[in-house]
């Protein structure tokens, strides 16, 4: 008796230690996961490094998606322990994997985002149709009480024409937001509205400086609606993720400060209230811009990007439609913050520029290129330019390296040709530059330096040479078109 007491008391450390990630083993993975209509698993061991990373991400999304409607499961299985036998039934070769199960039977392998917000929203996209069916009040209520917005259709039947532009809009968009739909004469009654789209804000994000929904009631185009939802789904200040940060329209203002909507609801919405009154204002004004607030934490990155370190007090930054950067240096007030703004606006700040020191000497083969000088060396309409994007970690621009060098010793003699390189992590890689890895190679020809070219070819010297003798704005002086040296002349005697 005593063993099983033990038992038990074990099974429930495990339970509330992994919190609302269910833990499976061998011996009850089908039974439990035959309980739920979706649920995402979690193959593991307990010494990965990528695993111990996921752990919180996935305990996090775990918590929101218990709650969502229909939920999900997050569950995990140790396959170093007690689910061996499961592991090996599914393939798992590597840790962590993650699939995603229905009613206990395999669906899917899992390919989605590997932190939080990015596991939920991938997740709620597949736990259910596109648009959900509200038929009573009470569904409705229940629809509307998530804590993200929600977008609800008031139609009229289901053979109305708008129903079916509804749908497509939804299946175009559900990936982002959340659909409803509702033909229930007393649901419309109730709400008033027949035919119309309707966003609602979340209690959280309910304010008297702004309605508690908008509606559309048009003429029903895909296309207008879809542009109305992503105008007006975050209203006057949204609240930027990290999964949702790309429908954030420029000119961009974002307040970071410590935003926490599940801790701190009250004190996230103090500095949120003080950005709406500014940015009510500039609407009426008639001034075009969005503003967004976002957690400093979350968006480390970005504020190390802009120079920035948050503390208490929010810090600030902008971005324009050329993807230029600006920062308010001075501490956070609603005053200064407006002034910032309608700088900003009105083109009368200097863009923020992350830059190394300009090198004292750049006579080597390779030119160097920082933040500061990427202008008027890659830009330099007068040369062609082979740049290298590279990171001081990496192995591959490492080996790179020797061979980078001696192209750039074999063209040292041709005036219109340059061979840079820039460290993408210490300097702002500008538009159209995009660099997702390293080493990452652009060609830009003069006169094309407004659409430079991502170089496909291979990384050994005479690659490069062939492809830049081909490519040269002008010939080549020391070699052919095909990138056969040029054989000097002999001198007569």
């Amino acid at each position: 008796m005593l063993q099983i007491v033990v038992v038990g008391l074990s099974m429930l450390v495990t339970l509330v230690t992994a919190g609302d990630v269910l833990v499976l083993t061998d011996a009850d993975f089908q039974s439990r996961l035959a309980g739920h209509d979706l649920a995402l698993v979690k193959f593991y061991a307990p010494w990965c490094g990528h695993c111990k990373k996921l752990a919180p991400e996935f305990e996090k999304a775990a918590t929101s998606l218990k709650n969502v409607d229909p939920p999900v499961a997050l569950a995990e299985v140790d396959c170093t322990a007690d689910g061996k036998e499961t592991c090996e039934k599914f393939g798992v070769s590597g840790y962590p994997t993650l699939k995603a199960f229905k009613r206990g039977e395999k669906a899917f392998d899992y390919e989605g985002p590997r932190e939080a917000d990015g596991i939920v929203k991938y997740m709620k996209s597949k736990a259910g149709p596109t648009s959900k069916l509200l038929k009573t009040v009470d569904d409705v209520e229940k629809f509307l009480s998530n804590p993200e917005h929600s977008i609800v259709g008031f139609l009229a039947s289901e053979s109305a024409p708008q129903s079916d532009v509804f749908m497509q809009l939804a299946a175009a968009l559900s990936d982002d937001f959340r659909f409803a739909h509702t033909y229930d004469a007393e649901i419309l009654s109730k709400y008033g509205y027949t035919n119309a789209v309707v966003i609602f804000r979340p209690t959280r994000l309910q304010t008297k400086l702004e309605p508690a929904s908008v509606d559309f009631k048009d003429d029903f185009v895909l296309d207008n609606l879809k542009t109305w939802v992503k105008k007006n789904i975050h209203g006057l200040v949204g609240h930027m993720t990290t999964t949702n940060s790309q429908q954030f329209e420029t000119p961009l203002v974002v307040v970071y400060y410590d935003v926490d909507y599940t801790k701190n609801p009250k004190g996230t919405n103090y500095w949120r209230n003080r950005v709406m009154k500014l940015a009510r204002e500039l609407k009426a004004a008639g001034r075009e811009v969005t503003f967004a607030i976002a957690s400093a934490i979350d968006f480390q990155h970005e504020l190390s990007e802009h120079g920035l370190t948050f503390d208490e007090k929010p810090v600030v930054a902008g971005r324009n439609s050329k993807g230029q950067k600006f920062v308010m240096s001075e501490e956070f007030t609603p005053e200064r913050l407006q002034t910032f703004t309608e700088k900003f606006l009105d083109g009368q700040l200097t863009p923020y520029l992350k830059s190394e020191a300009v090198p004292e000497s750049n006579d080597g083969p390779v030119k160097v290129v920082v933040g500061s000088t990427f202008d008027s060396i890659v830009n330099d309409p007068t040369k062609d330019v082979l740049i290298e994007f590279y990171a001081p970690w990496c192995g591959h621009c490492k080996s790179l390296a020797p061979k980078y060098e001696e192209l750039a010793q074999k063209l040292a003699k041709e005036d219109g040709i340059v061979i840079a390189k820039m460290d993408a992590t210490a300097n702002d890689v500008p538009k159209p530059y995009d660099v997702h890895g390293f080493p990452t190679i652009y060609y830009a020809p003069k006169g094309s330096k407004d659409s430079p070219r991502t170089y496909e070819g291979g990384r050994e010297v005479d690659d490069f040479i062939k492809f830049l003798a081909k490519e040269a704005t002008e010939p080549l002086s020391g070699y052919t078109r095909d990138g056969k040296k040029v054989k000097a002349k002999k001198t007569e005697l």
